[in-house]
């Protein structure tokens, strides 16, 4: 084989292993997707929580600030995620909780590396929390509890992550 043959074959070769390891470098650096998925709040609550939501996530700061929010067709949904879009001036968007493979599939492709807010019901909120972070084990939400929250991680490389809250 020609030298200036085998020269070639050794400069495609650097350049094939440093484009895998840019590639490789920039899937394990990039930013995962934040998923906020919680229950509607309840009228008749004693603190005002969708005034609470806003302020938590209202911010016009890129740390805490929501770039999409999802709701379901109910009233109490579009109720509670109300002052946080006025404030962020998002409009939410309507979706359907009742299928929840739909639904993450949709907020993961649509705002990846964003932070997406879901707000759906007592029944729903498990389910979705199950798609998005391939967890199981997720714990039902009693019909008492209205303030229950679930922040689910879900990075590029690697298995998603969640926490339970309550607000």
């Amino acid at each position: 084989m020609p030298i200036w043959l085998t020269v070639i074959a050794a400069c495609l070769a650097f350049f094939v292993v440093v484009f895998a390891a840019v590639a490789v470098w920039n899937l394990a650096t990039s930013s995962s997707t934040i998923v906020i998925v919680m229950r509607h709040v309840e009228k008749g609550m004693g603190e005002d929580p969708a005034a609470l939501l806003a302020g938590m996530f209202g911010g016009n700061t890129s740390a805490n600030r929501i770039d999409a929010i999802y709701v379901s067709g109910t009233a109490l949904s579009r109720a509670t995620v109300a002052p946080l879009a006025a404030a962020l001036n998002l409009t939410p968007i309507a979706a359907s909780t009742d299928d929840p493979r739909t639904l993450a599939k949709r907020a993961l492709g649509e705002h990846a590396g964003g932070r997406v807010l879901i707000v759906g019901d007592a029944l729903t909120v498990p389910g979705i929390v199950a798609q998005l972070s391939g967890s199981r084990d997720i714990p039902a939400i009693r019909e008492s509890e209205h303030g229950a929250m679930y922040i689910v991680t879900v990075p590029r490389v690697g298995h998603a992550n969640w926490v339970r809250l309550n607000y």
